[in-house]
Parts: structure tokens; sequence; C-alpha cells
């Protein structure tokens, strides 16, 4: 499907909720699944909008997109998912302009996290943004913002501290484990799910924590047997999870389930168990948590842990934020050149009518040989370079036209 050129960035809007006012339980609701976000790109043009993306994680789902207005973002959003569309715009935060390209260059760079500066977001733009393009819902606009925004983010990982050490609501999981449970080498722990979150954890557990007694489970089992090789742990098949569950005292649920995995009955009666849901929708049933032998930790409580490195970035905002002023005002500046190419093309053109008129080279210069008619098409770029110029820093309109005029015959 062709892409549609937009000239007016206040067409540019995101809606979105996030961990700010909505809890895991409400954000489930929203998460987009592949199939889901498949169904809405197909449904975009009975909503007039031809350019978005979206992006769901743990912490946000939000729609990016050209559009007459939020609401037709919002109302293609809520389409696909359990939650309302009235529950929805009650939460939501809807931007647009400037201040929803800034808010983009935010969560790119991990200003906008549960854990500040957390990278992890920056994988997940990428993958959701390809997946717009693929199907043809990307225009030169949202290409060239989203590049600037992956740039800005690029270099403030490089350059700042902003996600320097080791936080991420994987290694915040493995953070708890430590300052909660002693003696780590006797308990046996199940990591359900080997996605990136789950390979993650699994790879933070082994190298922060040093523990071994792992087992891994996942719906794919061949992918839990080839990360188990990797690291020297053991694995077992989704049939043996009641067994797993009742053998182990600390369970990651990492799995991307629309239902509960780990049941209220798979851990009453038993043995003291920490869990660890790092998943949205939780995938830990509610009644778990209520049980006297269950402590049940979740990605939002996970979220509040502060720490010195923590700190040290926060130290590190004012950098990230001019980095990404940079970039803002470099795709402003481009946008305004965008707008001014007919008027500059139209120039050419004129310019080099005028050229080609022997009247106008006659007056002008007296015959066609004259020396001043020599490396016209010089010239005349010349003229449109600085006329470009003089249009970027101020907008005189026509004025620029007749400058461009008098300084080609001057």
């Amino acid at each position: 499907m062709p892409a549609q050129q937009h000239t007016d960035i206040s067409t540019f809007f995101i809606a979105g909720i996030n961990y700010k006012k909505s809890d895991a339980i409400i954000r489930g609701q929203y998460a987009i699944n592949p199939d889901q976000y498949t169904a809405l790109l197909a449904e975009a043009p009975q909503y007039g909008i031809k350019e978005l993306f979206i992006l769901s994680t743990c912490n946000r789902t939000e729609i990016y997109g050209f559009a007459q207005s939020a609401q037709e973002l919002c109302e293609l959003l809520c389409s696909q998912t359990q939650g309302s569309l009235e529950n929805f715009t009650s939460l939501a935060y809807i931007k647009n302009g400037r201040k929803a390209i800034e808010h983009l260059f935010d969560v790119a760079a991990g200003l906008d996290s549960q854990i500040l500066g957390d990278y992890e977001i920056i994988g997940q733009i990428k993958k959701a943004f390809k997946f717009s393009k693929e199907q043809g819902f990307v225009g030169p606009y949202l290409e060239r913002i989203v590049n600037g925004v992956l740039q800005s983010s690029k270099i403030i990982k490089n350059t700042t501290g902003l996600s320097g050490g080791t936080v991420s609501v994987s290694f915040a999981a493995i953070q708890y484990i430590k300052e909660n449970v002693p003696q780590l080498d006797d308990k046996k722990i199940l990591l359900l799910g080997t996605g990136k979150i789950g390979r993650n954890t699994c790879k933070n557990l082994v190298d922060y924590l040093g523990a071994r007694n792992i087992t891994l489970i996942n719906r794919t089992e061949n992918k839990a047997a080839e990360l188990a090789a990797e690291l020297g742990l053991q694995f077992a098949p989704m049939e043996a999870l009641a067994k797993q569950i009742e053998e182990a005292a600390i369970i990651l649920v990492a799995t991307n389930s629309a239902q509960p995995v780990i049941l209220e009955s798979h851990v009453i009666n038993g043995t003291d168990k920490l869990i660890i849901d790092l998943s949205i929708p939780y995938n830990v049933e509610a009644a778990a948590h209520l049980l006297p032998n269950v402590t049940l930790i979740n990605v939002d409580e996970l979220s509040k842990i502060k720490d010195l490195t923590l700190q040290k970035r926060e130290a590190e905002i004012p950098k990230a934020k001019a980095i990404i002023a940079e970039h803002i005002n470099e795709f402003l500046n481009w946008h305004q050149m965008r707008k001014n190419v007919p008027v500059l093309k139209a120039m050419k053109i004129k310019l080099e009518q005028m050229h080609s008129c022997n009247l106008f080279i006659n007056t002008l210069y007296g015959d066609i040989s004259s020396p001043r008619n020599v490396g016209a098409e010089e010239r005349i770029q010349k003229v449109i370079n600085g006329m470009a110029v003089k249009m970027r820093n101020q907008n005189q309109r026509g004025c620029h036209y007749i400058e461009a005029i008098n300084e080609y015959i001057a």
C-alpha cells in the first residue's frame, strides 16, 4: 500500500497508556500481540490512517501515527483490545506535533521507562516499526522521525551514563532475589518462558548470582533445550510443569500467555515459594497471591527498586535531553525544507526559463555569447541555495521569490 506523505507535523499523534496511570492488569487489557497488530493494520485505512506503528510492551501500549485527530487512532487501537475505548481514553495521554515527537524520543532513550535508562525498549521500537514498514504503513515523515529517534538513542547509549550499570526489569528481579533470598545455593529455581525477557533473566541468574540449580520450561521445548545447553542448565517439558512448580522454591514467569500459566491449584498447600511474574498480562493466577506460603512479586513492584545505579542515571538526564533536542531540531529543519521544496523548484524552473529566453538574454547581456551569460547553471543553483537558507531562517513568502530573481539578474 503506498504511504501517504505529510507536510504538517501537527497531524502526528501519539495516544497511549503506561505504568504511570494504569496497573499491569489494565495494561494487559490493551496489550497487542502480533495477530492483533496485523488486524489493526488491515483496518487502518477504514479509519483514514495510512501511516502508523504500535508499541506494546509490559509497561505501555502506544499508537503513533498521522491522522485527522487522536480519536481515530484510539478507536483503531481499541477495535482489537479486550479493554474498552471509554476506559482507554480516560487513562490515555495524547500528544501531537512536536510534543508527540519529543515523547517518542524520550521513550526510545529510556527517559520514560519504569526503570530509568532501560535500553530494552529500543529493540521493541525497532521491531514494531519494522513490522509496520513491511506492511506499507511508513511514509517519508514517519521514517525520518524514527530514524532520528534511533540515532539519538544510540548516541545517548554510547556517550552518556543513562543506561549505565545493569538495571532493567529482568535485572531488578535478580536484585530482589539477592536481597531477599538467603542461601540461594540450596534453592531450586524454575524459569518459565525463554523469550527475550526470560533469556535475559536466566543469564542474569547465572552471571550475577552464580545460580546453577535452574530448570527451564518453554511451550516450544527446543528453545528451552537450546538455552539450557548454552548455559549448562536443566530443562523440562511443559507436561512436567506441575511437578517442577512443586519442587521449586523460586519461580520466575516470563511467558506471554493470554491466560495464567501458574494457577492457585499449583501452589496451594505447598512449600514456601517466591514467584516473580514478569509477564503482562499477569501469568500467575491472582488467587495465588493470597496463599500464606506464596510471595508474589510483579513488574510494577520490581520497578520501584532504587539503587545507586539509578541515582547515577538521573544525573545523566540533562545530557540525554540535549542530544534529543539536537536531533529534534534537525528533523524540524528538514521538515521546514520539505515545505519549501515546491517553491524552490518553481523558482529554479523560472530562472531556467528566463535564461533560455532570447529576449531576456539580449536585453540583459546584449547577446547570448556575453561572458556574463556563461555559467548560468552554477549561478542558478547558487541563487536557489541562498533562497533556501533565507526561507529556513525566516518566512517572508513571496519576498524571497523576488529577491532570488533580483539576485540572479544582478
